[in-house]
């Protein structure tokens, strides 16, 4: 869009989108679970998805700034092991670790019943 003003020829800016800052790459998602036993579920969400009860009860929330930005995870691992790997990616921008609010057994959490065979009937 342009906007004429006295001779001038100004472009007008669109407004920037709220853009989601990825602080993890796929690649070292993959690797963490490997390296230091521990998964992200959620990287960088709001209150409402970081504090679920559609998680497993294991899960810990994560707060950190990263690039001038408070951002939060919530991921599952050990302490110890979770603090180790913030720490390696983020040094003194980690802030706090505390507790998820997850309900679900950490056993059947993304367990997916096999499916049903149809039995044979003798006869």
């Amino acid at each position: 869009m342009t906007e004429e003003v006295e001779g001038e020829v100004k472009e007008l800016k669109k407004p920037e989108k709220n853009k989601i800052v990825r602080a993890w790459t796929t690649e070292e998602r993959n690797s963490s679970k490997e390296k230091y036993g521990c998964e992200v579920i959620v990287e960088n969400g709001n209150n409402e998805e970081i504090y679920t009860s559609n998680a497993p009860n294991d899960t810990f929330v994560v707060s950190y700034v990263y690039m001038d930005k408070v951002c939060m995870d919530l991921t599952r691992g050990s302490k110890v092991n979770i603090f180790d790997m913030y720490w390696d990616k983020f040094k003194e921008g980690l802030q706090n670790i505390s507790f998820g609010k997850g309900n679900i057994r950490p056993q059947s959490w993304g367990y997916q019943s096999p499916k049903q065979t149809k039995k044979k009937r003798k006869g």
